[in-house]
């Protein structure tokens, strides 16, 4: 996996979204820490607050209203990031199409997994109230998705 540390100093990289992780916001940071920056810490703060806290602490902003990263056009934030940073590993497209289909409103029958994504992500959304837990339990579902399609060459 082809990391990019985007550490400034010795200091993690703060990532900023908005509270309430469903899909995407438990998508991207599993994105990443695993392929972006290896060090990264995330901040969930209200949606109104996202921009102010990433300039607070100079970090980024994603997956909100006038973020640094967001959905753009019919693509969703994991989606985004993967353009944005280059990154070309055809199991990671295909992850994405998988988010996206989970992500965004009306498309997920555009691929089989996304529905089963989608249940799994508003599940942990009601059961577990805490963002950083949910980044805990779901990140082993993206690293069994990622070796799924790794191992099925699905994509």
């Amino acid at each position: 996996m082809g990391i990019r540390c985007l550490k400034k100093g010795s200091v993690n990289m703060q990532w900023v979204t908005r509270a309430g992780a469903k899909t995407d916001r438990v998508a991207c940071p599993w994105l990443i820490r695993r392929f972006i920056d290896k060090e990264a810490a995330f901040l969930f703060v209200p949606k109104e607050q996202v921009l102010g806290m990433a300039r607070q602490v100079g970090g980024k902003s994603f997956d909100a209203p006038g973020a640094d990263y967001t959905h753009r056009g019919n693509l969703c934030t994991f989606e985004v990031l993967i353009e944005d940073f280059k990154l070309e590993d055809p199991v990671l497209k295909r992850l994405a199409q998988i988010v996206h289909g989970a992500d965004i409103e009306g498309e997920v029958q555009s691929c089989p997994e996304s529905a089963g994504l989608l249940a799994i992500a508003q599940g942990f959304h009601e059961a577990i109230p805490d963002d950083q837990e949910k980044l805990r339990l779901q990140f082993p579902i993206y690293d069994a998705l990622y070796a799924w399609a790794r191992k099925t060459k699905s994509v």
